[in-house]
């Protein structure tokens, strides 16, 4: 298998992620970016993976990208979304189609921890300002190696910010 597991998040300097279910800042760049990255290169969309709470805080499905929500609720509401119990049954729907295929983890915190061990990559904007929050992210750590570095400049009432890119360097030296 040569598809990538990647987590992608925005975080806050003092490790913020959400307050009260959505993002506790605007940046308009950043949810360009978010697109872009689960678009995917072929522009066909990757699968996403959410939990129940991600997926129940979307302005609705984002188009073109499969949405697989990892739960233990039996039953709710699941319009347009495949569900999933397992972190391996998540990823066996991602790629029933492509055995290759990347697949996008997109939260909340407690999906980002249990798909933190499968992860190749981490696509990760920086927020350099402190936020209020009820939900945090770590920062990657030394087994994780930043290989892209994007910097935007504070505008106005928006805080400066980062598009960082990280891979977890493998044993065969990768």
């Amino acid at each position: 298998m040569s598809g990538e597991i990647i987590l992608i998040y925005a975080r806050a300097a003092n490790g913020a992620i959400g307050k009260d279910g959505h993002l506790p800042w605007h940046v308009s760049a950043d949810l360009k970016h978010f697109k872009e990255l689960t678009m995917g290169e072929s522009g066909e969309g990757l699968p996403m993976i959410m939990g129940r709470k991600t997926f129940e805080g979307l302005p609705g499905l984002l188009p073109d990208r499969r949405h697989i929500v990892l739960t233990r609720r039996e039953r709710w509401d699941s319009t347009g979304a495949e569900i999933a119990h397992s972190v391996d049954e998540a990823i066996a729907l991602a790629r029933r189609d492509d055995l290759d295929t990347d697949i996008a983890v997109v939260g909340g915190a407690a999906i980002y921890d249990v798909f933190w061990p499968y992860a190749d990559r981490i696509e990760m904007t920086q927020i350099h300002a402190d936020y209020p929050g009820d939900t945090f992210m770590r920062a990657p750590g030394s087994d994780w190696r930043e290989v892209a570095r994007e910097d935007h400049e504070s505008e106005g009432d928006k805080p400066s910010f980062s598009f960082l890119s990280y891979v977890r360097p493998r044993e065969n030296g990768n």
